[in-house]
């Protein structure tokens, strides 16, 4: 048997590991941000060591959890778009693109409370960099074709449904919000500009088919 033969049932019990210390890692530092590693290794039921070899310290696996983020909404992104064409309407297509981000956001929204802790908003604003720019870029459609009223400019109206997305995930964690999306994507046409009972049908109609889709990628 060869060296490397030998090592790869090493390698893949390793690439388990770490998988599931991430896994752990976003369950545990969602119900409370203090968490320790030690704590965390215990959780995920390694020992401190195997922990340590893969993250040596907090900023590590911080970083890991970011870049595991920064992933996951760039493949989601990646598959919206294959399935939303440039004509859908920007009202469908902001509904769509809110509904496919929300399971995403809600997943790592740990890291939300942890920007304030250790990993720093500048680098969760790195994170959503991209889906900034798809929902400016549905701004300005919307607005060219009048689908939006052009009472913010796109760049900054985007900031601000970004600032409110971030701010119902926090109240997720809290514990004052539940929601699949669909409530969250109402908001934010009705705050795009579209009329609230306008706004409610388009997510109606839209949601059926993004759930079905973000049910298949997982």
């Amino acid at each position: 048997m060869t060296k490397s033969v030998a090592r790869e049932p090493q390698r893949r019990n390793a690439r388990s590991n770490r998988a599931r210390i991430l896994a752990t890692a976003r369950r545990e530092l969602g119900r409370n941000p203090d968490t320790t590693l030690e704590e965390l290794a215990r959780a995920a039921g390694v020992v401190r060591r195997t922990l340590f070899g893969h993250f040596p310290g907090r900023a590590a696996l911080l970083e890991a959890l970011a870049e595991e983020a920064s992933e996951v909404l760039r493949s989601a992104m990646a598959a919206g778009a294959e399935r939303v064409g440039p004509d859908e309407p920007a009202e469908r297509a902001l509904a769509h693109f809110v509904l496919l981000m929300w399971p995403v956001g809600d997943r790592y929204r740990m890291l939300l409370a942890l920007a304030r802790h250790d990993l720093g908003v500048e680098r969760v604003s790195e994170i959503l960099a991209p889906a900034r720019a798809e929902v400016t870029a549905i701004l300005e459609r919307g607005q060219r074709d009048g689908v939006f009223p052009g009472h913010l400019p796109p760049a900054v109206l985007s900031a601000g449904l970004e600032a409110m997305t971030v701010a119902l995930l926090e109240q997720v964690n809290t514990g004052a919000l539940e929601d699949d999306g669909t409530r969250v994507a109402a908001a934010q046409l009705i705050a795009a500009g579209v009329p609230e009972e306008r706004a409610r049908a388009v997510v109606a109609d839209v949601a059926p088919t993004a759930t079905a889709e973000g049910v298949a990628d997982e």
